[in-house]
Formats: C-alpha cells, structure tokens, sequence
C-alpha cells in the first residue's frame, strides 16, 4: 500500500471513530443497567470529569463535546444521582465546579472496565502479540501524531 493510500485508509477509520453517531452508539452500549442517570447523554460528562477533574460546565464543554449548557443538563441528572456534586470555584466565586463523588468515581471505574472488556473482546480473534502492537502504536500515535 502507498503511503498516501495508508494516509486515507487511517483518516476514514478515524472519520468512523470520531462520529458522534459511533460514540453515542458506544456510549449506549456501555451504559446499559448502570442506572437512569447514566445514559450515552452523560457518560462524556463523566468521562470527562474523570480526565480532567474538577472543572466549570463551561470549561468542561469543549472535553465533553457538548455545549456548557448541554454539560449543565446532564451534570445536574448526575448530581440528582449522587455522581456530581457542584461547589463554588474557590478562583472564581461566581462559578461552581462539577466534581466526581466517590460514587461517580465507581461508575466511571465500573465503565472504564466495560470498555477495555469490550475492546479485548473485539480484538480476541486477533493474532498473538498483535493487541500489545496496536496499543503501542495507537498511544504512539496519539502521543506524536497529528492530535498531538
């Protein structure tokens, strides 16, 4: 293959990946029996909160991939749960800053194994060695790569 065939065949697998249908689809799939409060509408809140920690709706939008309003919503059906609780910026005290409880943290840990569960899973027919290769190379690529 040529190199700007590999350039192509890489950017409409990332095209794939990045959807928001892909993720929402994913995010549905991973949530299922963790309760109403989480759902594939609020697991990029959570994931985010658990990344970045402590942070503002509004500086958590852009990592949340909605907007700071969206990021409201849903942190406020969390809260209702007991996965976020809100407390006034101590930088800024016209802001509140969305934290993971101990339980969020749970949740967030209980999907995060369900994830590597499903990924393991989907790479299970795959040769010997080849998975460890793949998340060499993907982390390398991630880290030195056009997002980085």
């Amino acid at each position: 293959m040529e190199n700007d065939e590999v350039g192509h065949e890489i950017a409409d697998a990332l095209g794939v990946l990045l959807r928001r249908t892909t993720r929402a689809q994913l995010h549905k799939k991973l949530t299922e029996g963790m309760g109403e409060a989480v759902d594939e509408l609020t697991y990029p809140v959570l994931s985010a909160l658990a990344r970045t920690g402590p942070r503002s709706a509004a500086d958590l939008a852009p990592d949340a991939g909605v907007d700071r309003s969206g990021v409201t919503r849903r942190a406020s059906r969390l809260e209702e749960a007991g996965l976020v609780r809100r407390e006034m910026d101590p930088a800024d005290r016209r802001a509140h800053l969305l934290i993971l409880t101990e339980r969020g943290r749970r949740a967030v840990a209980e999907l995060r194994t369900r994830l590597a569960a499903h990924i393991m899973a989907s790479l299970s027919s795959w040769p010997p060695g080849e998975a460890e290769a793949f998340a060499r190379r993907l982390r390398s690529f991630v880290d030195e790569g056009p997002f980085a």
